[in-house]
């Protein structure tokens, strides 16, 4: 039985899907009436010129219904006996709903798994699927055991500028200035599928990040080692370096895995957002 997982763009495993064999459906970004493909034909500093230049955000949307049943079909025909596809948090995008519907067609073989994350949250559940993929697991088994983890994700990050998230419509202008003069940098993190803020931080990004993971650890004493990814949208070197020497100093992971948040999560958050995410228990 050979068994492909899959996964919208969303997922941000940069070069980890070509490594691991896992099958990514790009979401969609439109900057003024062109639409592109997330992880294809845009990149992060593309969003970044546009929205110096025209003050506002691009637009983001989720695949047709049309367009994940040519994604399955196209799947299946490369010679796969089931598919375990993943989505970005149904309460963040319409993509999971419109890959249940399109699952209907092929008669139980695409199973639709809302992640109830985003971003490496999200690619988490992904790489722990390919993990039990290749243990030999059946894809009930690999269903079932994804299902017991979703609540368990640590899907949490830090903007280093309320910028992006006003702009979308997320926090008012007073928040924004406040936080931009007294240097407040709110800790964002998902609970049951849904973004909401959290612990507020001040401060340089280089110290602010090391009282965030010092944060987690405290919260999460007990986590899966097999991996941590620390993600970020296209953040500065230091300031990775700074959250990545924090997290091998306090945890013990089997790798810690840097990526670079695609298109669509840095439309929404923009420049120098900080993630560290990893399964707990």
């Amino acid at each position: 039985m050979k068994i492909r997982i899959t996964s919208d763009s969303t997922c941000d495993l940069n070069s980890l899907v070509e490594t691991r064999n896992i099958g990514i459906l790009p979401l969609q970004v439109t900057l003024d009436d062109k639409s592109y493909h997330d992880g294809v034909d845009i990149t992060p500093t593309d969003i970044f010129k546009f929205v110096k230049e025209t003050g506002i955000l691009p637009k983001t949307s989720a695949p047709s219904i049309g367009d994940y049943e040519e994604f399955f079909k196209a799947e299946l025909e490369a010679g796969y006996d089931f598919l375990i596809h993943f989505n970005i948090s149904a309460k963040s995008s319409g993509s999971h709903n419109m890959a249940k519907q399109a699952a209907e067609s092929f008669g139980g073989k695409v199973r639709v798994i809302d992640s109830k994350a985003l971003s490496t949250g999200q690619g988490l559940l992904v790489m722990k699927a390919a993990d039990l993929r290749d243990e030999g697991k059946s894809v009930d088994e690999i269903e079932e055991e994804i299902l017991s983890l979703r609540a368990k994700v640590n899907t949490s990050f830090v903007p280093d500028s309320l910028d992006y998230l006003h702009k979308g419509g997320r926090v008012s202008g007073m928040v924004k200035t406040v936080a931009a003069m007294f240097k407040i940098h709110p800790l964002i993190y998902m609970d049951d599928g849904q973004l909401v803020p959290g612990k507020k931080y001040r401060g340089k990004p280089e110290v602010y990040l090391k009282q965030y993971v010092e944060d987690l650890k405290n919260q999460y004493p007990n986590y899966d080692k097999t991996r941590c990814f620390i993600t970020h949208s296209t953040a500065d070197q230091v300031f990775v370096d700074a959250a990545k020497e924090k997290v091998e100093e306090l945890f013990e992971f089997d790798e810690v895995i840097e990526t670079v948040a695609g298109s669509i999560v840095t439309s929404h958050c923009g420049k120098n957002t900080l993630g560290v995410l990893f399964i707990t228990k």
